[in-house]
C-alpha cells in the first residue's frame, strides 16, 4: 500500500491511499509511506524517483554502513524500531519484544519510508502532520519528529521494564505468595532480554542520528532538536545498563536465597543423620550374636535399652540448639 502525504494550497496536509492504476503521482508530495509494499509499487517509486532502495539484505546487515549512507541528492537510513507484541492478558508472560527494520530514504526533500509492519509511532505522526501541517515543511522535518516520538516510545519501554524489575525485586526479598524460584528465574531473563532488545534499538537509533547531524541536508532547526533527542537517548542508554546492572543483582540476590534454602535442607538432613548415629551403634550392638551379653537376661533390658535410644537421640538435638546451629 501507498499512502501519500501531499502539501495544498492553503498550507495544509493531505493524506491519501495511491493505486498504481492511477499512474500520475500528485504534486508538492511531502511523504511517500510504503506499508507492506508489493514488488511492482517499490518498483513503481523507484523508477518515477530514480531512486535505488536498498533490498531485503541489505537492510538486514548490521554494518555502519549499510545503517547509513548518503550521496549528492539521497539519505538512505536502515534503522531497527521495536514491536510490543501483547497476547491475551497484560501479563509479562505474553508480551514479547522484538525488532523490525525501517528503511528512510529521501530525497529533493521528500521522504520515503518501507516498512513491512504497522507501528503506534507512524500512527502518531501521522495524527501530527495532519492537526499541525505548519511544522512539517518537507521530508526531513517528519524524519526528526518520527526519532523523536520514538525515543519516547523507548523510554516507556524502559519504564515498564523498570517497573517490572522493581516488583520483582520485592517479590524475590519478601517471597510474597506462592512464587517459586523457577518462574522468578524465568522473570529475570525475560526482563533482561527485554532491556537487551531496547538497547540494541537504541544504539542503532543512536548511529543513525549521530551521521544525520553531519549531514548538509538538515537545516539548522532540525539539527538543533536532533541534538535535544540525542541527549535524551544517550541518558536512556546509560538507564538500560544501570538497569541490566539490577537485573544481575536481583538475580545474585535469588541465588543467595536458592543457596541459603538447600543449606538450611542439608543442617536438617545432618542433624538428623548424627541424632539417630547413638541409637543406631546401641541397636547394632545388641543385635550382635555374642552367647554372653549379661543384658540380655534383665527382665526390663528391652525397655531399657529403647529409653537409651530415645535419650541418645534428644541428646545432640538438644546440644545443636544450644550451640545455635538450629
Amino acid at each position: 500500500m501507498l499512502y501519500i502525504y501531499t502539501k495544498t494550497k492553503n498550507a495544509l496536509v493531505q493524506r491519501m491511499e495511491f493505486k498504481l492504476d492511477n499512474k500520475i503521482l500528485p504534486e508538492n508530495i511531502l511523504w511517500i509511506d510504503l506499508l507492506y509494499p508489493s514488488v511492482d509499487e517499490i518498483a513503481y517509486i523507484s523508477s518515477q524517483f530514480k531512486l535505488k532502495f536498498p533490498t531485503k539484505e541489505e537492510r538486514e546487515e548490521i554494518e555502519l554502513s549499510s545503517k547509513y549512507w548518503e550521496d549528492n541528492t539521497t539519505i538512505t537510513i536502515n534503522a531497527y524500531f521495536l514491536i510490543r507484541e501483547i497476547g491475551v492478558g497484560n501479563d509479562r508472560k505474553n508480551i514479547k519484544l522484538r525488532n523490525e527494520i525501517i528503511t528512510f530514504e529521501t530525497t529533493k526533500k521528500i521522504l520515503f519510508t518501507i516498512r513491512y509492519s504497522e507501528f503506534s509511532t507512524f500512527e502518531e505522526i501521522q495524527a501530527r502532520i495532519l492537526a499541525s501541517p505548519k511544522n512539517f515543511e518537507d521530508g526531513y522535518d517528519i524524519i526528526d519528529k518520527i526519532f523523536e516520538v520514538r525515543v519516547e516510545k523507548d523510554a516507556d519501554l524502559l519504564e515498564w521494564i523498570d517497573k517490572d524489575a522493581r516488583l520483582l525485586r520485592t517479590s524475590v526479598l519478601e517471597k510474597k505468595g506462592e512464587y517459586g524460584y523457577d518462574e522468578m528465574l524465568k522473570d529475570i531473563s525475560s526482563l533482561q532480554e527485554f532491556n537487551m532488545r531496547v538497547r540494541d534499538s537504541l544504539f542503532d537509533k543512536r548511529r543513525a542520528m549521530t551521521s544525520l547531524l553531519k549531514s548538509d541536508k538538515i537545516d539548522k532547526d532540525i539539527k538543533q532538536n536532533l541534538t535535544i533527542v540525542l541527549k535524551d537517548l544517550n541518558s536512556l542508554v546509560e538507564f538500560s545498563i544501570s538497569q541490566l546492572s539490577i537485573l544481575d543483582n536481583i538475580q545474585t540476590i535469588l541465588a543467595s536465597q536458592v543457596n541459603i534454602e538447600q543449606n538450611k535442607v542439608i543442617k536438617l538432613f545432618t542433624v538428623a543423620t548424627v541424632a539417630m548415629m547413638p541409637p543406631t551403634l546401641i541397636g547394632t550392638i545388641y543385635g550382635m550374636n555374642f552367647k554372653f551379653m549379661p543384658e540380655l537376661g534383665l527382665h526390663y533390658a528391652y525397655p531399657i535399652v529403647l529409653g537409651i535410644m530415645v535419650i541418645s537421640t534428644i541428646l545432640p538435638v538438644i546440644f545443636f540448639k544450644k550451640k545455635g546451629w538450629l
